[in-house]
């Protein structure tokens, strides 16, 4: 079927963008692509919960051969970060329990990937990911297209990183 598929992931605790990305010879194409959102009213445990339930569904389902991960940027409000990062933690967790390998990456990085440009907004991501990088039915909501974005920052990566390994034992 494919070469290689990625989960990618846009953690946060209101809205969780997870996009599968797969490359197939030397085509790539998006999957599938979801805005997961919790409820305020719902207590910060009940929220971790439902994500950790829609990633493990995600894996279920689309059956990626690795995760990719958004890291969290700490430089803005603390509080908030911290909900992320435990977000973060039960992505992470089902991504072990799948038995996935897991990478993280920061939003330059991302950024830089897709788009070569290390400031470009949110807007410049996803015109990239379809001018560029030819991918069709982007979704417009930005958690999801930001999710797309980090799988394919890391087939990007991960194709380059084995082309290095490989250059590196001849």
């Amino acid at each position: 079927m494919f070469d290689a598929c990625v989960l990618g992931v846009d953690p946060g605790i209101a809205r969780i963008g997870v996009a599968a990305v797969a490359r197939e010879r030397r085509e790539t194409k998006l999957v599938w692509a979801a805005t997961v959102r919790t409820s305020a009213d719902l207590d910060e445990a009940s929220r971790l919960q439902r994500i950790a339930r829609a990633i493990r569904d995600a894996i279920a389902t689309q059956r990626p051969t690795s995760v990719a991960v958004e890291r969290v940027a700490w430089n803005r409000n603390a509080s908030s970060a911290m909900a992320v990062a435990r977000a973060t933690g039960v992505i992470l967790l089902a991504a072990a329990e799948a038995g996935l390998p897991l990478e993280e990456y920061g939003p330059l990085e991302v950024k830089m990937a897709i788009t070569g440009l290390g400031t470009a907004d949110k807007r410049q991501v996803q015109e990239a990911l379809t001018r560029v990088h030819g991918l069709r039915d982007v979704p417009r909501d930005a958690d999801a297209a930001d999710a797309v974005a980090v799988a394919l920052c890391h087939l990007t990566r991960s194709r380059l990183r084995s082309a290095a390994e490989r250059a590196g034992s001849r």
